[in-house]
């Protein structure tokens, strides 16, 4: 399935994101799509940001460009947030443990198209396309029906959403 939306500032890609994390459960996978300044690592900040804030964390939330994996503990349980921008063999994956994480923890992962064959059929995909500054096309796709009523959801709480 797939939505289209066309984001027309920060603050409403900001609010995508935020609910969406609010129902986020352990075991679910966001792969974030699009070019570099594209919005990937904001998306992640604010899913992160919003499941620690429920726990009273407020917490600078650093992109895992040079780590590659960045991981926060929660009493909701444990987020792993990827950068594979730098990924220069899929053998890494192995020594960061990601696939391990992936059913268990919420998993975030930017540029995942650098292990495509290795993830999880389950995941919701997030394509983010800079119109301008502020703009975003995003365009959101899944297979598994677990993600059909929480995105259909998601998109109603937003303020004018507006079908790319």
């Amino acid at each position: 399935m797939q939505i289209k939306l066309f984001l027309d500032s920060v603050d409403a890609t900001t609010a995508l994101a935020q609910k969406l994390a609010s129902r986020l459960q352990n075991g679910d996978t966001i792969l974030l799509y699009g070019d570099v300044g594209a919005g990937k690592t904001h998306f992640a900040r604010q899913i992160i940001s919003t499941r620690l804030a429920v726990d009273g964390i407020n917490e600078d939330i650093p992109s895992p460009t040079f780590t590659l994996v960045q991981t926060y503990e929660t009493t909701q349980g444990e987020i792993w947030h990827a950068d594979l921008y730098r990924l220069t063999s899929i053998d890494e994956i192995d020594e960061l443990g990601l696939e391990d994480s992936i059913g268990d923890a919420i998993c975030l992962i930017e540029w995942p198209e650098k292990i495509q064959e290795n993830l999880a059929a389950h995941a919701l995909q997030v394509h983010l396309e800079t119109c301008d500054e502020n703009t975003r096309n995003v365009v959101l796709e899944w297979q598994h029906q677990k993600w059909d009523d929480m995105l259909h959801d998601v998109i109603k709480t937003l303020e004018n959403p507006i079908d790319a």
